[in-house]
This record gives structure tokens, sequence and C-alpha cells, in this order.
């Protein structure tokens, strides 16, 4: 009873009784188009406020000046670990990246650090983690994790090791931003921190999931299945390749990409091809580049972009193997 609950067979039975009793051919094209986006609209919303509101409440512990306290403590590859980690529960919009950078930064934080957090950060989040949970189960889901921390850290390593911090412009180094007051928070304060997160993430990407999912429901019910299979399956070498550079220059997050990704996979796209488009869109969005580039110049945003980008390509590679 459990499992059904949690799986949401009653979601997807319900759905289907509803529309056969209105009439709708669940056998066509159609039908399930319409099935696909109402069962997706419905479990993505339950799974991501129920999530939000429990990931919000341990994110409570975790501020910005928490977070650049604790980076500034650490050293080596255990620095670069830790701030992967911390990206997780505590995801920044790109709008927050140029603050952010200048705060660690100033705090001393050595620049791979800071690239570590910015790279996972997008990629890992709560709302992505319990769409993808919903949609391809705790295997997949964890995979992603785990891929998106690796590619924070060994990504900000490497960025370290090639001493880029002159490519920082000079003015980040001059700012004093002084120090900051680490409030603690009540129980009940932590709570309506994760209510009022719940609200406005919602609030903020209900759009991106209406379209993505909208997007999906399409490409599920008229999209050829043989083509995409021929030209997108894990069997063509260069199909992630070409997923991964087609994604960088648009914009999107990771909920309004994966509604995409499961009805392309759905038609027989690689799960890492996949997997990998919805990676780039959200770790290489042009509006990140171009809010970093207020902070650092073009070769470091270059070398940024090709070791993000390439490690990506290297994930989707990876999960067309095993997965």
């Amino acid at each position: 009873m459990i499992k059904y609950i949690f799986s949401f067979g009653w979601l997807d039975q319900g759905t289907t009784w509803i529309l056969k009793n209105l009439g709708v051919d669940m056998g066509s094209r159609f039908g399930g188009s319409v099935h696909f986006f109402i069962y997706d609209v419905i479990k993505i919303l339950i799974l991501l406020s129920i999530m939000v509101f429990a990931i919000s409440y341990i994110r409570s512990y975790f501020s910005v000046e928490k977070t650049k306290k604790i980076l500034e403590k650490m050293g080596g590859l255990r620095a670069h670990i830790a701030a992967s980690l911390l990206g997780i529960v505590t995801p920044f919009c790109s709008c927050s990246s140029v603050p952010l950078f200048i705060g660690f930064i100033e705090g001393g934080i050595p620049l791979g650090v800071t690239f570590s957090f910015l790279i996972t950060s997008p990629i890992v989040n709560e709302a992505a983690f319990v769409i993808l949970l919903g949609t391809f189960g705790l295997k997949i889901a964890g995979y992603y994790v785990l891929a998106g921390v690796v590619l924070g850290i060994l990504g900000g390593y490497l960025i370290h090791i090639l001493k880029l911090e002159r490519y920082v412009e000079e003015y980040v180094y001059e700012i004093k931003m002084g120090e900051s007051q680490i409030r603690v928070l009540s129980r009940r304060e932590r709570l309506e921190f994760a209510k009022s997160n719940v609200r406005e993430i919602v609030g903020r990407i209900w759009k991106y999931l209406l379209i993505g999912i909208g997007i999906g429901a399409l490409i599920h019910g008229w999209a050829p299945e043989e083509i995409l299979s021929e030209y997108a399956g894990p069997k063509n070498p260069l199909a992630v390749l070409f997923a991964t550079i087609i994604a960088i220059p648009l914009y999107s997050n990771a909920m309004g990409t994966i509604p995409i990704a499961e009805a392309l996979i759905n038609k027989g796209v690689g799960m890492g091809t996949a997997l990998a488009f919805m990676m780039a869109t959200t770790a290489l969005s042009l509006p990140e580049m171009i809010l970093l580039r207020k902070v650092i110049k073009p070769k470091l945003i270059g070398v940024f972009t090709g070791i993000t980008g390439m490690g990506i390509v290297a994930v989707g590679y990876l999960f067309n193997m095993i997965i």
C-alpha cells in the first residue's frame, strides 16, 4: 500500500479513469499526451512541495555567511569536497552568483573552491532531486547527485591547479564587505522559513514546469520514436556532445528540463544524453555567464565553460554506458 502511494500508481489510475470518463481515447496520441501532462503536473507539484519544505528546513542551518565561514577554515581537496557538498544544501539562483562570488573571494576562499560551489549549486538542488526521484527513481536521482558533486569537485580543483586568479577582475580583490552576523534561528523561524521557501520556489518555477511538461507531453505523444532513437539514442557516439553544445546557450532550470528529458528517454533517447542536456542547461546558462562576466574575465569564463562542459559530456557518456 505504501509503495502504491509513493509510486503514484493511484494518480496514474485516477488520471486514466477521469480521462476515459471524459471520452478521451487513451490509446491515441492525444490521450497519451494529455495523460502525461496532467499526471506529471500533479505528481511534481506534490513531491516538490514536500521535499522543498524538508530540505529548506535543513538549509536554514546554512546561510551564505555560515557557508563562507565553514569554507574559510578548510584547505586543499577537502575544501573542494566541502564546497561541492554545501552547494547541494545551499542552492542559489544565477542572480546570486556575483555577490556570492565576491563574498567568497573577499573572505579569502580560493578561486577553485569557489567554482566547486558554483558548479554544483545550480545542478544539484532539492527541486531537481525530488523531480528526478519521482520521475526516474532513487537510483537515477542518486547517480545524478553524485555526478553533480564529483563534477564540482574536479572542475573546481582543476581551476585551482591552473592558477587563474589573474583573470578575476582587479576590483573584486579590493572590495571589503565586512563581517556579517550569523543569526541563530528558532525552530518556529526555521519552519516559517521552510514554508516561505515552498511558496517562493513553487511560485517562481511553476511556469517553467508547465512549459517543460507541455513540451514533454508533445514529445511523448507526437515525436517520431524511430528517428529520436536512431539519432539521439545511446548508440550514437555524438549524441551526448551535440546535446551539451545545444544546451549551453539556452536558459532554463532543472525543473523545466526534467519533464522534457523524461519524454525523450521514453522515446529512446539515451539516459546520459538527456541528463547531459539538463546539466548543461542549468550549469552553463547564458544569464549566469553574463553575470559572472562582471567579476571575471572572458578567458576564465571560457576555461570554466570548457571544463564544466567536458565534464558534463563525460558524465553523459558514462550514464549511457552504465544505465
